[in-house]
């Protein structure tokens, strides 16, 4: 059965600090309005309003050191993992919970696969067999 995927956006991963000061700076920084200063209550997540771009874009806290991950998100997370590592990339991670799946490039890239947001389809996203 074929499933959908495409770019669902960037994420902003902070290492310690403030949750609050870095989504300020990168909202003032790229021009875009904070839609949610603590997504989910747990001081974890701020989403940048990237609407106007198509893109999911937020800020993260992390206990790595700070970096820009991609999240591509599909309505099949699994059959997208395993499509991204025959072209090879390779599993690193993943929550109990399932949510997504941390993947390395075989750039040393790493990047999350994601659930869809939203239903995807021909017209907003890929199609793989």
């Amino acid at each position: 059965m074929a499933h959908h995927s495409r770019l669902a956006g960037f994420i902003i991963d902070c290492e310690g600090g403030s949750l609050g000061e870095a989504a300020g700076f990168w909202s003032q920084a790229l021009g875009l309005s904070i839609t949610d200063p603590d997504e989910g209550g747990q001081d974890k997540y701020a989403c940048l309003d990237g609407s106007a771009l198509g893109l999911h874009i937020e800020v993260q806290k992390v206990q790595h050191p700070p970096r820009v991950h991609l999240d591509l998100e599909s309505d099949d997370i699994e059959a997208e993992a395993r499509r991204l590592v025959a072209l090879g990339a390779k599993e690193v991670s993943r929550p109990r919970d399932g949510r997504w799946i941390v993947l390395e490039a075989p750039t040393g890239h790493r990047f999350c696969v994601v659930r869809a947001r939203e239903r995807l389809t021909r017209a907003n996203a890929s199609v793989y067999p």
